[in-house]
């Protein structure tokens, strides 16, 4: 593990992703990446983007291989709703001998050495936690670490950048961070034919009349807006496969269905079905399952004479 000493202490940096990766198709998402990190001037200073999509859609995936582009390492900080300041940045470690060691973060560690820096899902960080990266991420470059006493100033080289997924388990993003992650790069679904590129690139091994037949399924729910990915078409081909293997005689539609519902359910066998369901939810009204209150019913029973909107007796 590679130590550097700043401020008379020793930090213990963490070691860059190891695994590359290849950007196939959506060159224009990845050439909107590479201009957020280049520099036009030597008084001008990068960008960090918000890289949005689906998940699985290979937002991860694009940083990895833009990093590879410039020749940067690459370091992923993944986050979580737990995530705090000190993890972003220092951690102590108390040794067996009782002496106290203090471990850089992958993002600390790509500001010190000049790497490329993910924050995989940030917006499951509360907003504690982004409060300690601002300096980072604004004119100053600059992070101070509470736990070691220390203030580091960014390689010149440093590059970041933010993915996001949007669901009811992440944060909102306060403003005067949102205005510091700009700007944000969409990561779509593939075509048919990056698609199955895609697919083959992840899985050689796979015969082709498999891979179109995820690609079938893929580009279908992709034509509903469903959010099945390249990382489910990618699950559901390993475990069709690992089936295979162990039923040899049974045919590779019927494993890959079996596949298909125990990674996304029973119900991602008729695409059809869901999309009629997702359409008529968001045609109801939110008031349609509200019964209807006349001014009577707030004070009298429905059968009480004293209710106006009571029905008469009959004579």
């Amino acid at each position: 593990m590679k130590t550097i000493s700043i401020d008379n202490v020793e930090l213990h940096l963490s070691h860059p992703h190891a695994k590359s990766a290849q950007w196939i198709g959506q060159e224009e998402a990845q050439r909107q990446l590479l201009a957020c990190w280049l520099t036009v001037d030597e008084r001008d200073l990068p960008l960090v983007p918000r890289i949005i999509g689906h998940p699985g859609v290979g937002k991860t995936t694009l940083a990895i291989a833009t990093a590879q582009e410039r020749k940067q390492d690459i370091y992923i900080m993944q986050c979580t709703a737990d995530t705090r300041p000190e993890d972003l940045l220092v951690t102590p470690v108390l040794s067996e001998q009782g002496a106290i060691s203090y471990h850089a973060s992958p993002l600390l560690s790509a500001v010190i050495t000049g790497g490329v820096a993910v924050l995989d899902e940030g917006n499951r960080m509360s907003e504690k936690s982004w409060a300690s990266l601002a300096g980072l991420f604004d004119y100053r470059r600059t992070v101070e670490s509470i736990i070691a006493g220390i203030t580091i100033t960014a390689h010149s080289e440093f590059r970041a950048a933010v993915t996001m997924n949007e669901d009811e388990s992440t944060f909102e993003i306060p403003d005067y961070i949102m205005s510091r992650l700009q700007p944000g790069i969409e990561v779509g679904f593939p075509s048919r034919e990056d698609e199955l590129q895609i697919l083959s690139y992840n899985i050689p091994f796979c015969k082709e009349e498999l891979l179109n037949l995820c690609v079938d399924f893929l580009q279908q729910a992709h034509g509903y807006d469903l959010p099945y990915s390249i990382r489910d078409g990618i699950n559901a081909i390993r475990y069709t496969l690992k089936q295979k293997k162990q039923q040899p005689q049974e045919e590779d539609k019927k494993l890959f269905e079996n596949a298909i519902k125990q990674i996304l359910g029973n119900e991602a066998l008729d695409l059809d079905s869901i999309a009629e369901k997702r359409k008529a939810s968001q045609n109801q009204s939110p008031y349609d399952d509200i019964p209807d209150v006349n001014l009577g019913n707030l004070f009298f029973p429905d059968n009480d004479l004293l209710n106006p909107d009571s029905p008469e007796e009959p004579e």
